[in-house]
């Protein structure tokens, strides 16, 4: 039987605060949502004034990123470059804004955030993932 590396309540609460402060910092309101290798949310706010269809989206772009084992952008990207198959994709948020947690080379997670143009929400999910590693 092989173990791997999961995310903690305590990992999930420090992605989170630290997601929450860089956005604090920019004045951006949005949501971050933090899911585990599956794609199920472990952990998720919406920051006041953050548009309600952003808490939808964030979760969507971290169950993408966590999945796909792979930024959401890199979908948005290959449609972008003309392959349109992945619209099919069952899959809902593939824009930027959802990136995966890698720990010990495994994808343990990903966080997902949506509120601001989508690179900013990209920054704020790297910075919230700055807190792990």
């Amino acid at each position: 039987m092989k173990s791997k590396p999961y995310l903690t309540l305590e990992d999930v609460r420090a992605v989170i605060d630290a997601a929450e402060a860089e956005a604090k910092n920019n004045n951006w309101a949005v949501s971050i949502a933090v899911v585990d290798d599956g794609g199920h949310q472990l952990g998720m706010i919406r920051m006041d004034d953050a548009p309600p269809i952003s808490a939808y989206v964030a979760a969507e772009k971290g169950r993408t990123a966590a999945m796909g084992k792979r930024e959401s952008k890199s979908y948005e990207d290959m449609i972008k470059s003309g392959r349109t198959a992945f619209l099919s994709f069952p899959l809902q948020a593939m824009i930027e804004g959802g990136v995966p947690i890698q720990i010990e080379g495994r994808t343990v997670g990903a966080v997902g955030v949506s509120g601001v143009q989508s690179h900013e929400d990209a920054q704020i999910a790297k910075a919230g993932i700055g807190a792990l590693v």
